[in-house]
């Protein structure tokens, strides 16, 4: 059972879900549960004579015409008086695109280091928590005529497939008419949207008062469906055990490292491309029922045990991973190019990356059937336990706690709930263009919060695997150089297959 929608003050209110929620309430001075995608364009087609402004504006126009694709893209947050209810959506009615979109440039010689630095920047930025949770800039600058769209949403907001989905609404499949000369025409501007009024104080208390008496019932519902999917993960740690299969670990038992630790506000970024020819012959040369997930769990396995040795450490036990799980499954695009159902739909599962053998294979088994075992215990209860426990607790019980957290530091002194993420984005695998635009390349960032410093986020684009790695530099100084070690630790595994294949 849910809180269901209503109005206050003649608005209309979306009411967020136990996952928005949970991730609104992740965001302090220091954690930035934030998105996004950033897709690097090529030059425009030769003759056409348009600059910088003019493109600038193409793009502009663009977003404002399909922003109505996205309607959570004009819908802000508000919060309930006493935090008595759950957040909810509601209709921006200043919402205003050019609040949003803005224009930026990079130094010359506008490099895929002047592209990092400019990406890390930005994504340690608060989003202004009084208006719409995203952003988009459009950097000029990058060398050989290119430029790139920067996509940055809060994870309230959507998770990575509703987010592919969202940006979807504004790409296109097929590139402008060869024929066309001159700047092309901005798309048509949507007919005014009237937009009722933020509901106020009185408005909301009178929907509060009309809803609480239905929280006893939620609470109790999300109580049950949380018990429910502890009983069911109990009863498959004990198969597990039976089988002779050891269980994935529960929350914070991950070994304490470097990697983990209070983050500060600052945020770096690197970003690495591999083909994925390389990462199929790798699993297919393994053999087993392996996928190429697999793969880059034990190479970003392989590159953060290789780190913490050149650190000095030796954990006892294997690092964990947090690899988030949709249940939504693979991103689409809607007939009418909508986005109208993004959100939050996922769920998580804790990896160990046994990466001590010396053989890359042997490595690559490990991990692969520690996910597999992962994968066996978050399908039987992983998303109910998570959505079951995010409508339980009260939203001003969990943002209270990680206002403490972040303010006394707790995250320093108890294990991290996990050592990093590493996240995969499944989308369909076509050359997409932008404003009249080739997109040559799309690299997804994921959300560096407090007590894990490292994020790894994977996309498949046109044939290559996209890795965009966001960390805190207080954990992870030289993320540059963690990148080149996950490319050291590629080429293992494709040195290994190569021997396989080549007898």
């Amino acid at each position: 059972m849910t809180v269901v929608s209503g109005t206050a003050g003649g608005s209309a209110l979306e009411p967020l879900s136990g996952l928005d929620s949970a991730f609104l309430a992740l965001e302090t001075a220091t954690s930035r549960p934030y998105v996004a995608g950033v897709l690097v364009l090529e030059p425009p087609a030769e003759g056409t004579a348009w600059d910088g402004p003019a493109f600038f504006e193409r793009i502009r126009a663009l977003i404002a015409a399909r922003t109505v694709l996205v309607p959570r893209l004009g819908r802000r947050v508000v919060r309930m008086p006493l935090d008595l209810l759950p957040p909810a959506w509601v209709e921006d009615p200043a919402f205003d695109v050019d609040a949003h979109v803005r224009r930026a440039a990079l130094p010359s010689p506008g490099g895929r280091r002047e592209l990092e630095a400019f990406l890390g920047e930005i994504m340690g930025r608060p989003l202004p928590p009084d208006r719409p949770l995203w952003e988009m800039v459009v950097v000029e600058g990058l060398a050989g005529g290119r430029a790139a769209v920067v996509a940055r949403l809060h994870h309230a907001v959507l998770d990575g497939v509703s987010g592919a989905t969202a940006m979807a609404a504004f790409l296109d499949l097929e590139p402008e008419p060869a024929t066309r000369s001159g700047p092309p025409g901005p798309p048509s501007a949507p007919s005014a949207t009237v937009r009722p009024p933020t509901p106020d104080a009185a408005g909301l208390l009178r929907y509060v008062a009309s809803s609480v008496a239905r929280q006893p019932d939620v609470a109790r519902d999300a109580l049950h469906r949380s018990l429910g999917a502890m009983v069911a993960l109990a009863e498959q740690n004990r198969r597990l055990a039976a089988e002779g299969r050891t269980p994935p670990p529960p929350p914070f038992r991950a070994p304490r490292t470097s990697l983990n630790g209070s983050v500060t506000a600052e945020r770096t970024v690197a970003t690495l491309t591999v083909p994925l020819a390389d990462l199929e012959e790798v699993r297919a040369a393994c053999g087993g029922s392996l996928t190429v997930n697999d793969v880059i769990l034990c190479a970003v396995g392989d590159a953060a045990t290789r780190l913490l040795g050149q650190r000095g450490e030796t954990p006892d036990d294997p690092l964990v991973a947090l690899v988030p799980v949709s249940t939504r499954g693979p991103a689409t695009v809607p007939d009418d190019g909508s986005a109208a159902h993004v959100g939050n739909a996922i769920s998580g599962m804790l990896v160990p990356l046994p990466v001590q053998a010396p053989d890359p294979f042997e490595r690559l088994r490990a991990v692969a059937q520690a996910a597999q075992v992962a994968k066996e215990q978050e399908e039987r209860a992983g998303g109910d336990l998570l959505e079951g426990l995010t409508r339980a607790v009260p939203l001003v019980f969990l943002r209270a706690a990680m206002r403490g957290i972040d303010r006394f530091r707790l995250f320093d002194r108890v294990p991290p709930p996990c050592n990093l993420v590493i996240s995969t984005v499944v989308v369909p695998d076509v050359t997409l263009w932008w404003a009249g635009r080739e997109v040559s390349a799309v690299y997804p960032l994921g959300p560096v919060v407090g007590g894990v410093g490292l994020n790894v986020t994977a996309m498949t684009y046109r044939g290559a695997v996209s890795l965009g790695l966001a960390a805190c530099p207080r954990q992870v100084p030289d993320v540059a150089g963690f990148a080149r070690l996950l490319e050291t630790c590629v080429r293992d595994l494709v040195r290994r297959a190569a021997s396989v294949v080549g007898g």
